[in-house]
């Protein structure tokens, strides 16, 4: 039985991506968006190729986040500093709301 999706071949030819996925409740998201721009530098410093904002429809005060590398450690190590240096930090973090929940993806799959 099929959903109606193309099952169209799937490709690597990017290779292996890692993503860091975050969420966690925010209490405005603008102010929340101006810390997260604030970051952009070192995002770049450690590697981020790409990054995804994401927010519930049903949910303004949570935001989702996805940043892409192309190593774990780079994944590994951005965490690291996100738990030590700006989530242990209000003054860095201004509008999060709540404890973060971060995992490191691999990307099995992934369309042309």
């Amino acid at each position: 039985m099929t959903l109606g999706w193309n099952h169209a071949p799937l490709s690597r030819n990017l290779g292996t991506m890692y993503t860091l996925h975050i969420e966690h409740p925010i209490t405005d998201f603008d102010t929340w968006s101006r810390a997260f721009a604030g970051f952009a530098p070192m995002r770049l410093a450690a590697g981020v190729r790409s990054h995804t904002v994401r927010r519930p429809v049903d949910d303004p005060h949570y935001v989702s986040v996805d940043l892409d590398f192309d190593r774990t450690t780079g994944a590994e190590g951005f965490l690291h500093v996100l738990r030590t240096r700006v989530w242990a930090n209000p003054a860095a973090s201004p509008a999060l709301a709540g404890d973060p929940v971060a995992r490191i993806l691999v990307t099995e799959e992934s369309p042309p």
